[in-house]
Parts: C-alpha cells; structure tokens; sequence
C-alpha cells in the first residue's frame, strides 16, 4: 500500500499551491517520493524530522526556500499541517506552535 498526503484544511493546501512555481515543483516532486516510498524512506535532503512526531518538507525553488511541516497518522496517511516560504535560517517558532497544535488535534481525532 502506498502513502497519502492530506492537507489539515483547505487554507494550508491553497497557501502551498499558491507558492512560487520552481517551489512548488519541488513541493510536489517531493510529495510524490513521499506517496510512493514513505517520509521515513527520502529522508534528507528533502525531508528532516523536527521534534516529537513531526516533519518538514524541504522545498528549495529559484525563488527561495519553501517549507511544509507535516505529521504521520494511523495506518500510510502524512498529515500536511503548515506550510510557509522560509525566510530566516531557522524554523520560525510561530509555526512550529502552530503545527504542534494542529498535530494534537490530527491525533486527538
């Protein structure tokens, strides 16, 4: 059985799609190495763990560096639950709190 990526909701799926198109190329390429041999299996450079369940898509376009933090589920399901273009070195607090809470209620359901 493959692997499924859902979006937490609709916002996080059309902020992704929206952006900058070298970007979002790798994004998906990326997405379909996850889909056909799991996030544990492409590893760096692409995928990182980050802390206590969660994982960052690393997306690297032209335009700059774009980042989808995302958590595993039951059974083959990765749970994309943030996404933002990145523009400082490290990963911006804001959004790691935010996706650690969108994780506990991915979990919770």
């Amino acid at each position: 059985m493959s692997w499924k990526i859902d979006f937490y909701d609709a916002k996080v799926e059309k902020d992704i799609k929206s952006w900058p198109k070298t970007i979002i190329a790798k994004y998906n390429w990326i997405s379909d190495l996850i889909e056909e041999f799991g996030p544990e299996n492409v590893g760096m450079p692409h995928v990182r763990p980050l802390s206590k369940g969660l994982f960052e898509i690393r997306a690297k376009g032209v335009e700059g560096l774009g980042r989808a933090i995302f958590c595993m589920v039951k059974g083959k399901i990765v749970v994309v639950l943030n996404g933002f273009i990145k523009k400082s070195q490290k990963t911006p607090p804001v959004e790691l709190a935010l996706a650690k809470k969108r994780m506990q209620e991915v979990k919770n359901d």
